[in-house]
């Protein structure tokens, strides 16, 4: 029979477990350390919105919470150094924001809470058992960055008359994009249309890509959503040598390229905030159901439209969330 006083014990120190991270540290004197791991570079459009989230569910920084940002510069490698960085700290939880992010992160700790914030593809790559059970140390937000790609080239060819064959820019190192290229294979071989892939390791290989989208006669490029910090050198690149850009974000069209269609990132990265908050309340990143989005934003440069001599149907223009003229 167990002693009444040890069965007292382990009831204090099961209790214990289950006490919320936040409510444990201030017991303590301190307050929750949130660790945020961004797999682009600085500034990007996630951190405003990320912090957003914090504040309407009551976060202050320096105040009720400590946060450690970093950095990876669209460098795997880095991100590893950086996650591992954050576990030695440590950290209470991890937002991680992007699939290479939310892999370094799962490389680092297998206990620390991580939230996509969010990532594609989380089950194509096994970040998570199942989209309503977790099943591990991670949960989130999907994007739908791998589902997206059928539809993408639906809305080129509805844009481009006689579109035939498309690049894909991508990058060699990031563990997203072969279910990214997967996706958009599915969706071509469905549309009827040709890929051109062009792998590269960074901006550096910028004009040989374009480059040998003019030698391919490429008529379109969509480029993967890690090239948000170079933006500017895509659109100059695409506007000389005259191809269209489909992007993940709707501030890639507004710059100059031609179209976007993507979930509506910043109610998305908003988002992220209230899986923190759950789980510094208490709540089992395995159990917490992943999102997906539910709102899709079409953006249309018709600008950028004319200056290569594309004229887009009124039926497309008809449908855009917005038309940039």
């Amino acid at each position: 029979m167990l002693d009444p006083r040890r069965r007292q014990f382990i009831t204090l120190l099961g209790g214990a477990a289950a006490w919320p991270l936040a409510a444990r540290a201030q017991q303590f004197g301190k307050i929750p350390r949130l660790g945020v791991l961004v797999s682009l570079s600085a500034p990007h459009p996630f951190t405003q919105a990320f912090q957003s989230g914090l504040r309407d569910l009551g976060y202050i920084e320096g105040a009720n919470i400590a946060i450690e940002w970093r950095y990876a510069d669209a460098q795997f490698s880095r991100a590893l150094k950086l996650a591992e960085e954050l576990v030695r700290l440590p950290v209470d939880v991890i937002a991680a924001y992007h699939t290479p992010a939310v892999k370094a992160a799962m490389n680092a700790t297998k206990t620390i809470p991580i939230v996509m914030a969010p990532a594609g593809a989380p089950l194509e790559l096994g970040l998570v058992e199942s989209l309503a059970r977790p099943g591990g140390n991670v949960t989130g937000l999907s994007n739908m960055e791998a589902e997206l790609g059928g539809k993408r080239l639906e809305v080129l060819r509805e844009a481009i008359p006689g579109l035939a064959r498309v690049a894909v820019l991508t990058v060699k190192t990031d563990p997203f994009t072969p279910p990214f290229m997967q996706d958009l294979e599915r969706g071509a071989a469905r549309v009827g249309l040709r890929l051109h892939p062009l792998m590269v390791d960074g901006p550096g290989e910028f004009e040989d890509a374009f480059g040998a989208m003019r030698a391919g006669s490429d008529q379109a490029v969509i480029v993967q959503p890690n090239f948000l910090p170079q933006t500017p050198a895509i659109v100059a690149l695409a506007a000389k040598y005259r191809v269209p850009v489909l992007s993940s974000y709707s501030s890639t069209t507004r710059a100059g390229g031609l179209i976007s269609y993507s979930a509506d990132h910043v109610g998305h990265f908003q988002r992220a905030a209230t899986f923190v908050d759950k789980i510094l309340k208490g709540a089992n990143p395995a159990e917490l159901p992943v999102q997906q989005p539910t709102k899709f934003e079409l953006v249309i440069n018709l600008k950028t439209a004319k200056a290569l001599d594309l004229e887009v149907p009124a039926t497309l223009l008809a449908r855009a969330d917005e038309v940039i003229e």
